[in-house]
């Protein structure tokens, strides 16, 4: 890594094959920032477990994510790609930050409350810790910047709180307060373009679909609820279809539909099929790039080991520090 370069870090849990929110919401920003910054990029499966009630799909799922981020331009070369676990110096510095997170502001936080809404028959004690597993992932490596949307903030912030507890207690400041790096992440609706894309809802594009499969799924989005007849004039501000249009198509054809979706010169079906279009030629490079890594998993595992027993050197580093503050033996 680059010391004259500021240091990222960010966590992805590990979904299996990334659709199109994925990549519009995170994965377009991982590329870039490569660029710019040190970039420290984990698959955080110790995370996923405080969700899943089966393991069955991990594996591959990790394996289908990092097909997808290498396909999209991740590159090992400029940044550290691995796997969470893969680093055990993550559960020390774990461990050793939950004695200074009250229990209390844990269970506060909106976050898992909500989780605890959605799992009421699965409050697992890791649910409840996961903030300070993330505080933990995040300054185990140095980072200086967690690349996030402005939703985020109270995660970070509280993040923040922890580190500033840590070192506070044991008279330090080995750990670094991590800042927030805002990202304009775009609100990318389902297909039902009522809620945001995610597979739990099956309102998701993936990115690693065939050309046959994305055009379906792109038939099934809602428009324009208003409009009822081809010969309706529509409202291009709520459309979920044109939304997409103005990311994937040329300027030239967004304001040509524009204006013929107000005027009926266009109807939603025939919207739909450019969008399709224009998204499958988007895709096609990445789509094929993608085939040819996940036809040698191998070599996909090499560079997750690499990357991790390079994150170790730098998780190691910071652990000598902690446990000298902490005073340890």
């Amino acid at each position: 890594m680059n010391p004259k370069k500021s240091r990222v870090f960010s966590g992805a849990r590990p979904t299996g094959r990334q659709h199109l929110g994925n990549y519009l919401g995170a994965i377009n920003n991982y590329i870039a920032l490569q660029e710019e910054y040190d970039c420290i990029y984990c698959i955080v499966d110790l995370h996923a477990l405080t969700t899943m009630e089966t393991t069955r799909d991990l594996r591959q799922n990790i394996l289908e994510m990092a097909y997808d981020f290498l396909a999209a331009g991740m590159d090992p070369q400029k940044s550290i790609v691995f796997v969470q676990s893969h680093v055990p110096q993550l559960t020390e510095l774990h461990t050793i930050l939950s004695m200074v997170t009250m229990l209390g502001k844990l269970t506060d936080l909106p976050t898992f409350k909500e989780k605890a809404r959605m799992q009421p028959q699965n409050i697992n004690y890791g649910l409840v810790g996961y903030p300070v597993l993330m505080t933990a992932d995040i300054t185990l490596y140095k980072a200086e910047f967690v690349p996030v949307g402005i939703d985020q903030a109270p995660h970070i912030e509280f993040a923040r709180e922890i580190v500033r507890s840590f070192n506070y207690r044991y008279n330090t400041n080995c750990l670094i307060e991590p800042q927030m790096k805002v990202t304009k992440v775009p609100k990318v609706l389902g297909t039902d373009g009522v809620q945001k894309m995610g597979k739990s809802l099956n309102n998701h594009i993936e990115l690693a679909a065939t050309p046959e499969e994305t055009q379906q799924r792109v038939m099934t989005m809602v428009t324009d609820p208003q409009r009822q007849r081809r010969s309706d004039p529509g409202r291009p501000e709520v459309c979920n279809v044109f939304s997409m249009h103005k990311v994937f198509s040329s300027p030239e054809e967004v304001e040509s539909i524009e204006r013929d979706c107000r005027s009926a010169g266009i109807g939603c079906v025939d919207c739909k099929k450019l969008f399709a279009k224009n998204l499958n030629a988007h895709l096609a490079g990445f789509r094929q790039r993608r085939t040819e890594i996940a036809a040698r998993p191998d070599e996909v595992i090499d560079i997750l080991q690499d990357g991790a027993k390079r994150a170790r050197v730098i998780a190691e580093a910071t652990m000598q520090e902690v446990r000298a503050a902490v005073g340890m033996l």
